[in-house]
């Protein structure tokens, strides 16, 4: 080999070589990148015109909400939504602070802070949009509550939130954004809004989306006492050492069907923006069927043929979200569906418990969802497995008692949730 030649190898294995360096260097960085993670979440709906707050109440208002972060972080964003609304609508100001606590509108004195966006402090959110806030360093810590405090010039035309908030929010007239305490606000246990609110945190940080209907949002839960059973397995997941860089996020909502519009939009369609578009989402934990069930027992006895169908339409529904997540990296995994039996809303009858059973077969039947949570054998008296065991129910028979809901969370195998495959990078 002559000296020219050698001296070209030389120079071209060690460009190759930094370019090796170069680009673990570049692997290292980006595996220590923070990435944005769902701390808080909750889904949007049109509000019912009983849960709805007049419009004569939104002109020249300040709203106040109470959230309860599951993640910890030291930066955070907010989500704004106006997404079922019908036109523009503009936040002329949004602050953020800490609470006294989850059931007061005081916050604590010197922890209100303004939030920007896009560096002002005014937003006009187009209709079926949402908007991120700018992050801002605010340190949050897991499991504490976190106050929203906007205020609108005028109301929106179609209202956007989430009735079900289990959570007191307060509004008045006139601008009091930054204000301590709202004294004289008007109260309401209702979102309006927003959500979600998002942390920095390393790749190895991920959530759970919980999705589904009024068991998963907390119905029969108490009021400010975030004991639905996503907080009861927040809580856990931050008592474990091993699982402390994990959220939930609730994305429930009462009376939704995977099949039908009703109270939200069905499961199918609320789908990517619920749970494929949440950030830093590794797994979702499906519970949803029990209300297409029971709205076919409440329309009347229906031929077996209707029954059937129905079963076979929900059972494509699941697949249907365990393909799309499937396609996104993101695990599913299945809750049976739990009792019914003398509901005081659907009245199911020996039908509709055989088509609960034949479901409850497919979701515990391997090769479906990645992973089972068996509700279903939770909450079931072991005598009559059609009904709740009486101290897990709430008393309609349909949904968990706060003892019910300490039990589905507290059931939940944290081992499901130990590997986290890295996270991109945040934007």
């Amino acid at each position: 080999m002559n000296l020219r030649y050698k001296r070209f190898a030389c120079g071209t294995l060690l460009i190759a070589g930094l370019a090796v360096l170069s680009a673990q260097e570049k692997g290292r960085n980006a595996a220590n990148s923070p990435v944005w993670i769902g701390t808080w979440a909750a889904s949007q709906q049109i509000p019912e015109p009983q849960n709805a707050l007049p419009r004569e109440a939104l002109h020249d208002v300040t709203i106040r909400q109470i959230v309860r972060a599951s993640l910890a972080g030291a930066m955070l964003r907010v989500r704004l939504s106006n997404a079922f609304g019908t036109e523009p609508l503009t936040f002329t100001s949004v602050h953020i602070g800490r609470p006294r606590s989850a059931a007061s509108a005081e916050i604590v004195p010197g922890s209100d802070a303004a939030l920007t966006f896009s560096g002002a402090p005014d937003v006009t959110v187009p209709a079926g949009a949402e908007y991120f806030s700018d992050p801002i360093a605010y340190p949050l810590a897991a499991l504490s509550n976190l106050a929203i405090t906007f205020h609108l010039d005028t109301a929106p035309a179609q209202q956007t939130g989430h009735p079900g908030s289990r959570a007191t929010s307060y509004y008045l007239h006139g601008n009091f954004v930054s204000a301590l305490d709202l004294p004289d606000a008007q109260r309401v246990d209702h979102w309006y809004q927003i959500a979600g609110v998002e942390v920095e945190a390393f790749p190895d940080g991920a959530c759970i989306v919980a999705l589904g209907d009024s068991i998963t949002d907390g119905h029969a839960a108490t009021t400010n006492g975030n004991d639905r059973w996503t907080d009861v397995l927040a809580q856990r997941l931050q008592a474990s050492a091993a699982t402390q860089d994990i959220g939930v996020l609730n994305e429930g909502i009462g009376g939704n069907h995977l099949l039908t519009d009703g109270l939200g939009p069905n499961a199918l369609a609320r789908f990517d923006r619920d749970v494929l578009a949440q950030p830093g989402v590794r797994w979702v934990i499906i519970l949803e069927g029990i209300n297409d069930l029971g709205k076919l027992a409440q329309a009347g006895e229906a031929s077996a043929a209707e029954h059937e169908l129905l079963r076979h339409q929900i059972i494509g529904a699941y697949e249907q979200m365990i393909a799309r997540a499937h396609t996104h990296g993101i695990k599913v995994i299945g809750g049976t569906l739990t009792p019914f039996a003398e509901s005081h809303y659907y009245h199911p009858d020996e039908t509709s418990e055989a088509d609960r059973e034949e479901i409850n077969r497919w979701i515990r039947t391997a090769g479906h969802f990645d992973a089972v949570i068996d509700f279903d054998q939770i909450l079931r008296d072991p005598q009559r497995p059609d009904r709740f065991l009486p101290t897990y129910d709430s008393g309609d028979h349909l949904h968990p008692s706060p003892a019910g809901y300490r039990a589905m969370g507290e059931a939940i195998p944290l081992s499901l949730f130990r590997a986290v495959p890295e996270l991109t990078s945040a934007f």
